[in-house]
């Protein structure tokens, strides 16, 4: 079931560092997309109040805000979990697991799709769960994100130990990253506040170099610039 907490009011301080992510475009209105990011940094989802203050630095009508916010579903309109769990049912991943995941962490946390799962007495943090489209991380399938940091190579049975293991609040690492953060932390890093942790784990990993590997073995190199053609002479 969807919780709906109220959310925090933007306080100054919010609407300075919105105004200070407009300032480092060219084009203010660029900085819509960080602005938002911040906003759900804040207030937990994109509300009336966070598109209006939005509008109002970037000189853009509220339903121009409104239509960006509605179209990337990386911004929500209801509140989600401490940590939002997706998971990959694209092709691939499917085929791979994916679907069989999001069907155990849909029964197990007995919610549907973009919902967030009950508060149990005794968790100290809450989940939410959405299916999502494909991550460029098809060599690690079946690939499930939390707050947008990758969990390779899962199965139902580690992807129930993972929630349950945010639930109760306890440290979790990503496979190709940083130990996560909560939903509103990973929000105000998208808006362009770093949180320290950008050096922190792995990054690529043993299949995404795969290819480079073959290469350097058998000594294929990337071709380099080709010459320019020739100019053609002039009709007499």
């Amino acid at each position: 079931m969807n919780t709906q907490p109220r959310a925090s009011q933007l306080d100054d301080k919010t609407i300075g560092e919105l105004r200070e992510i407009a300032a480092r475009y060219p084009e203010a209105r660029s900085g819509l997309l960080p602005m938002l990011h911040l906003v759900q940094s804040v207030q937990g989802r994109i509300t009336p109040e966070g598109i209006e203050a939005c509008a109002a630095i970037l000189d853009l009508s509220p339903a121009e805000v409104n239509g960006v916010a509605t179209f990337y579903t990386m911004y929500k309109r209801h509140g989600v979990g401490d940590y939002h769990v997706g998971v990959c049912t694209n092709t691939l991943c499917a085929v791979m697991g994916g679907d069989a995941i999001f069907a155990r962490l849909k029964e197990h946390l007995d919610i549907g799709n973009d919902e967030v799962a009950v508060q149990r007495q005794g968790d100290s943090r809450t989940v939410s769960l959405e299916h999502i489209e494909c991550n460029a991380a098809c060599d690690y399938a079946p690939v499930v994100m939390v707050n947008w940091e990758f969990m390779d190579n899962q199965t139902p049975e580690s992807a129930v130990q993972m929630v349950e293991a945010l639930r109760a609040g306890h440290d979790v690492s990503s496979t190709r990253g940083p130990r996560l953060c909560t939903w509103k932390e990973a929000e105000r890093v998208l808006a362009g506040f770093p949180d320290g942790r950008v050096d922190e784990g792995p990054t690529a990993g043993t299949a995404s170099l795969a290819g480079l590997e073959i290469a350097r073995e058998r000594g294929w190199t990337a071709p380099g610039p080709s010459a320019a053609p020739a100019k053609e002479a002039a009709d007499d």
